[in-house]
């Protein structure tokens, strides 16, 4: 299946700094600046499989994502939108890293796939696609050099 959202992006900062900061599924409020806080559900750990974050977004939308994937060795983290507060079914986003070992820098490429009405795909792509690029930006300056 092909994702309907792909962003990628080189970071300007070491591969163990930008995964130590995208391996905390807790930790968006620490680089994203579209969120301004987040907890874990029923005080399970951010790196236990299953895992539940609840975040505030700035614009006052509130999101629940459970963690369906965590890898270490792949450098990845999946996790699937629960209880859409947007017209999207089925929605899993994946984030992963990998090293450019010449440079000292990492790769990052985030993806989703989902289903929604035909209708609202062109805005859902726009939207969606705006947040994991605000990410990455933001990661890459808030991490920084």
């Amino acid at each position: 299946m092909i994702p309907k959202i792909y962003i990628s992006a080189v970071l300007e900062m070491p591969f163990e700094r930008a995964w130590a900061r995208v391996r905390d599924f807790n930790g968006l409020p620490g680089w994203h600046p579209a969120v301004i806080e987040s907890v874990i559900e029923s005080r399970q750990a951010p790196d236990q499989v299953g895992c539940v974050r609840n975040y505030k977004r700035r614009d006052g939308l509130q999101l629940r994502e459970q963690l369906l994937a965590l890898d270490d060795l792949a450098h990845s983290i999946s996790y699937s939108l629960l209880d859409p507060p947007i017209p999207v079914r089925n929605y899993i986003a994946t984030l992963r890293l990998s090293r450019i070992t010449e440079l000292d820098r990492t790769f990052a490429e985030w993806l989703a796939w989902y289903d929604c009405a035909a209708s609202d795909e062109p805005s859902l792509c726009e939207a969606i696609n705006g947040v994991f690029r605000s990410g990455l930006e933001s990661l890459n300056g808030r991490v920084g050099r």
